[in-house]
């Protein structure tokens, strides 16, 4: 059974904390639902490969205005997709300021080559906090011409359950310190709106996030070198990265080679040839 990293910053225990730190279990040694505090039980994110999202799904956007989620698909583009809620007191700020410092390494553009949407679990969030978010990330980001791919929503009770559901994230609310206990993760989703990758945590390794939008996107962004990197890395679902996939490198050394020696027989022909034709002129 697949094990999830949990990161949780936010629990009324941690909160009481002058200085609490987020920490993350391995997810070879994640503890079972029966060994997490009552705080931390049933709390988690484990999404499902190829699983469909419900884009007929209504929220609101930044500005307060009703948009459906469908509205991020359908144009050829991935879409970056992370659940947070705009009142945490940490770990949802490190998740978003995880996810655009990682694609600020990218040369790809929100807007252009995918849609990045962060979608509130918390149903008191106003699109007025969702709007500060958006700032705040665009600041971070430097590059306003992108304004357009950056989309912060807040949903009624029944779109959060609906879409968190999908993505089998799964939270809790403690009404006694106010605060939700929740995992931490970023989902790659394809066009049409199903999970292509996901990533746990807080800080995304930039070739991964690159070779899971390339993955997403069905080639249609990316350089030729992120294809032949995607031939050479496999993504691993257990662990939620892309890993050197030893047996197709050693195939495409042993192709590159046997090009190198026909090549190098090809032009000591050439060169052979060429030297008798000479000889052969200088004998007459």
């Amino acid at each position: 059974m697949r094990k999830t990293r949990y990161i949780f910053g936010v629990l009324a225990l941690l909160a009481a904390s002058s200085a609490p730190q987020a920490q993350t279990v391995p997810s070879n040694v994640g503890p079972t639902s029966a060994m997490m505090p009552p705080a931390l039980q049933n709390v988690g994110f484990e999404p499902s490969l190829n699983g469909q999202m419900p884009l007929d799904l209504h929220f609101r956007d930044e500005t307060g205005r009703d948009v459906q989620l469908r509205e991020f698909f359908g144009q050829k583009k991935p879409v970056v997709l992370a659940f947070v809620y705009y009142r945490c007191p940490m770990l949802c700020d490190q998740i978003q300021m995880g996810v655009v410092g990682t694609l600020r390494m990218l040369s790809f553009n929100p807007g252009r080559d995918y849609e990045v949407v962060f979608i509130s679990f918390d149903p008191h969030d106003t699109p007025e906090l969702a709007a500060e978010k958006k700032q705040a990330a665009l600041a971070r980001f430097h590059r306003p011409e992108t304004v357009s791919g950056w989309h912060f929503l807040t949903g009624s009770q029944e779109s959060i359950e609906a879409i968190t559901r999908a993505a089998n994230f799964r939270f809790r609310y403690d009404a006694k310190s106010k605060l939700f206990a929740h995992a931490s993760g970023v989902m790659l989703l394809t066009a049409d709106g199903r999970i292509s990758r996901y990533f746990y945590g807080v800080e995304y390794p930039g070739r991964d996030m690159r070779l899971g939008l390339v993955d997403a996107s069905a080639g249609r962004i990316g350089s030729p070198i992120d294809h032949v990197l995607l031939f050479c890395y496999h993504y691993d679902p257990s662990s939620a990265k892309y890993s050197a996939t030893i047996l197709r490198i050693i195939r495409i050394g042993g192709i590159l080679t046997i090009f190198t020696i026909v090549g190098g027989i090809w032009i000591f022909r050439r060169r052979e040839l060429h030297a008798d034709h000479s000889n052969l002129q200088g004998a007459h």
